[in-house]
């Protein structure tokens, strides 16, 4: 998305872009398994999910049936509880990182978890976290 279409998306599309990212992940689609299930190329999943075209009414719910999930769940709420998750479903978003999540669940608790999040954080260049890793 170039840097003009970022700066007029409107924060709602991003959102839902956002959640319909984070299901399809967590079903395991590719967005061509999804654009086939919705009727529409892989390129439009991929706009939808940018946040850069909006997802009509009709859409959305032929998203949300090939997705499993109520459209609700995928345009999700108004208010500063929704804004946590719509910022939680971005970062899931993230090109590896609902697989990242996944592994770290899959560690056991304690000294591998720990040492999992100082060197990714390392890597990031961030400092020590304030709260220990359980």
């Amino acid at each position: 998305m170039s840097r003009q279409t970022e700066l007029l998306a409107d924060p709602v599309d991003v959102a839902v872009g956002a959640r319909i990212r984070l299901f399809r992940k967590m079903r395991g689609l590719s967005q061509q398994a999804l654009a086939e299930s919705a009727g529409v190329t892989f390129q439009q999943i991929q706009k939808y999910e940018r946040g850069a075209n909006r997802v009509s009414a009709s859409m959305l719910a032929r998203i949300a049936g090939a997705l499993r999930t109520p459209i609700s769940e995928l345009f999700g709420e108004t208010g500063g509880a929704a804004s946590a998750v719509d910022e939680v479903a971005a970062l899931l978003g993230q090109p590896g990182a609902l697989e990242l999540l996944q592994a770290y669940s899959e560690l056991p608790r304690g000294a591998p978890r720990a040492a999992l999040v100082e060197f990714v954080r390392s890597l990031a260049g961030l400092r020590q976290p304030a709260e220990p890793v359980d």
